[in-house]
């Protein structure tokens, strides 16, 4: 297992291209420190959603409601005057911007008007949420989840931690389809083998087995050594940490 506080991009093995964020337990915090991480390291980035997602903090966009997939905003000139965000006031050498379209109501992004093909040919980074999990830590996913896009270079599973010992129903989205992956009742803990065994399922399901696979919030473990089991019960390598935001 490797345990990181920084360089995600590299402990993650983020290859130019789009690289969908799916899972549950961090995504958007995800997509937003990756997004800073390559925007920092010289990288044209962009933000966007395949599904929906609030707006990134943070990070320039230009309040459309139509396309906001328009030429990325450059660190060193303040895309508002006066902006103190994160992008604006970091030493970038890159670029950032997030794309998609507003629904006023919802206060949430959806995909962008123009296909991530098309935009990941002037990016070198197109990050995509890919996913939705109602905040929850823990999911098992429906039928049509999750949307990752077509030319997808990098898929990365992220997983809470703190949902990890936790009744099911409390912690995981779509409880009745995480159970039954696993052969458990809802009031039954999601123990690490547990929540390993239905990650196995769905990557088995769905054919992703080069992803990559994030255990977020270690943190909050009680017992650090939950970590290890989750990891040892899915058979392959993972990237742990606690990312804040």
């Amino acid at each position: 297992m490797e345990t990181t506080s920084g360089n995600l991009a590299s402990a993650l093995k983020i290859e130019p291209g789009i690289t969908a964020i799916i899972g549950s337990g961090g995504k958007s915090t995800l997509l937003k420190t990756l997004g800073l991480e390559l925007m920092r390291a010289g990288g044209r980035v962009l933000l966007c959603t395949t599904t929906h997602m609030f707006p990134v903090a943070g990070v320039p966009w230009d309040g459309s409601n139509r396309r906001l997939d328009a030429a990325p905003w450059k660190p060193g000139t303040l895309h508002v005057p006066g902006c103190t965000c994160e992008a604006c006031t970091g030493l970038a050498r890159g670029s950032i911007c997030q794309a998609g379209v507003l629904d006023p109501e919802t206060g949430k992004l959806s995909a962008p008007a123009e296909p991530l093909s098309k935009l990941a040919q002037r990016f070198d980074y197109v990050l995509a949420e890919a996913d939705g999990s109602k905040r929850l830590p823990l999911k098992a996913h429906a039928a049509w989840e999750p949307v990752i896009p077509d030319a997808t270079a990098n898929v990365v599973w992220v997983v809470g931690a703190s949902g990890l010992g936790k009744p099911v129903a409390e912690v995981a989205h779509r409880p009745e389809l995480f159970c039954e992956r696993c052969g458990c009742e809802p009031t039954d803990a999601a123990t690490p083998e547990r929540v390993a065994m239905v990650l196995n399922a769905e990557l088995r399901m769905l054919n992703l087995n080069n992803a990559r696979i994030m255990l977020n919030q270690v943190d909050t473990l009680a017992d650090p050594t939950m970590a290890d089991c989750f990891e040892a019960a899915l058979g392959s390598p993972i990237v742990a940490t606690s990312l804040q935001g």
